[in-house]
């Protein structure tokens, strides 16, 4: 789901209330059980009992995270991770009977909140889920910058683009001018425009933008 989707989905869901807790595990028994433990803490679970079951069900966008168990039928979770990797929104917890060192090296190298051991203990679900939440609301807030400040980047006029793409990199303004074959004058009427379109407060703001939009390093 690319980042597009992503927004449209989350602000046509809006306002979000409903914090979902899925669970993928072949097991009956540990479904029923993280059902129960979800419902009583207040989130909303979501049940699968394959990964193909899972991403057969329609994509929500929202507050929520992802318990996975390592060794389920047909595709395992590795895999199922791998598929949700452009979901930051949605972190993921593993969970697996054995302590497999190996598997949990990749599964937290590649993202995965925690890799828990089966049996787990309720405190144990409860707070690395509420820590799962907490990324995932954070996540979310990030999207939501980010579609606004390319909203607002994308609302400038072609000449604007130019001026601000060359300011940032500290052309100055006689600089930028000769560059793009227009007054000092006219450079300086151009950055205030999209200063004021891009809501940039300072200087160092709308190079600290034009990093997130190109996803560089900010300065501070």
């Amino acid at each position: 789901m690319n980042f597009r989707f992503k927004l449209a989905a989350l602000n046509s869901s809006r306002p979000i209330e409903i914090t979902n807790v899925y669970v993928v595990d072949s097991d009956p028994a540990v479904r029923q059980k993280l059902e129960t433990l979800i419902n009583a803490a207040g989130w909303q679970p979501r049940m699968a009992g394959s990964a193909e079951e899972f991403l057969a069900r329609p994509t929500v966008v929202g507050p929520g995270c992802l318990l996975v168990d390592l060794d389920l039928p047909d595709m395992s979770g590795l895999e199922l991770q791998k598929l949700l990797a452009d979901r930051p929104e949605l972190p993921v917890i593993f969970m697996s009977t054995r302590a497999d060192v190996h598997a949990a090296v990749l599964a937290i190298k590649a993202g995965a909140i925690e890799f828990l051991t089966k049996p787990v203990a309720r405190d144990v679900y409860l707070s690395t889920i509420r820590a799962a939440i907490e990324q995932s609301r954070a996540a979310l807030r990030q999207l939501v910058q980010s579609e606004a400040l390319h909203h607002r980047y994308e609302s400038l006029s072609r000449r604007e683009r130019e001026v601000m793409n060359l300011v940032v990199i500290g052309r100055l303004n006689k600089q930028v001018g000769g560059e793009l074959g227009i007054s000092e004058i006219t450079v300086k009427a151009h950055r205030g425009k999209l200063m004021r379109k891009m809501q940039a407060a300072s200087f160092a703001e709308l190079v600290n933008m034009a990093a997130s939009l190109h996803g560089e390093t900010r300065v501070a």
